[in-house]
């Protein structure tokens, strides 16, 4: 079933609030978040001054990317609509020692309506592939900036290649992700959120591929064929 008017499927929100207790266990099914995540907070810190910023993270689970923006020196909002997710970010912020986050249960249209232009960097990785529309979730977050500010998507291109290895594989050859985590009709080509990212006022500076790089890991390279990350500008002083 899907929450229309929070642009939240409540399918997707249980699948996560399941997972919540083992997020923070990077041996977990969360494995591949946390080998990605030090690739996806280096590139948002390339290009966007953190120390001092005011940043919302959309999207933030259990709070594996707000942490590391609050790391960097920044006052974090985190965003979500699985509760227990939010405990579990709640509880390891505390251990973590940081006091610079604010986790808070909502979506990012609901925010932009009591928040508009009220943050730096805007933050919405591994999200827009889950909710019903993905094209409302680019508007909001391009409201919720402040004008010069910056804004980063992450997400799943749609192709055959991208059906081989973020479904194919990873959640039934290899299973490292627990099955149904993603739904091949829901991936993003890198046109479609560029064309709402410009209807919402915003301008691409940046795309770049998350690519597995073997036992190495995660790095950014020139492919967007899989994963990609995108840099957004709203336009302003």
């Amino acid at each position: 079933m899907t929450d229309t008017n929070r642009n939240a499927d409540a399918a997707e929100v249980r699948r996560f609030n399941a997972l919540a207790s083992r997020w923070w266990d990077p041996a977990g099914e969360m494995g591949l978040l946390h080998q990605m995540n030090p690739v996806r907070a280096g590139f948002i810190a390339e290009r966007a001054a953190l120390a001092g910023a005011r940043c919302l993270d959309v999207g933030c689970g259990a709070g594996l990317l707000t942490e590391a923006l609050a790391q960097a020196g920044a006052s974090v909002t985190g965003i979500d609509m699985a509760t227990e997710s939010l405990d579990v970010a709640r509880l390891h912020q505390v251990e973590s020692g940081l006091g610079a986050i604010r986790y808070l249960h909502t979506t990012a249209e609901e925010l932009a309506a009591a928040e508009a232009g009220s943050y730096d960097v805007v933050t919405c990785l591994e999200v827009i592939e889950h909710v019903p529309d993905p094209a409302s979730t680019v508007a909001a977050c391009a409201r919720l900036l402040r004008p010069g500010g910056a804004v980063f998507f992450s997400t799943i291109n749609r192709n055959l290649t991208a059906f081989a290895v973020a479904v194919l594989s990873a959640e039934y050859l290899l299973g490292i992700l627990p099955r149904g985590t993603h739904e091949y009709a829901r991936f993003i080509k890198p046109s479609e959120l560029d064309d709402w990212a410009r209807r919402a006022g915003l301008e691409l500076r940046d795309i770049a591929g998350i690519e597995h790089g073997g036992p190495a890991g995660f790095r950014i390279g020139p492919s967007v064929r899989v994963n990609y990350i995108a840099h957004f500008r709203k336009g302003g002083p």
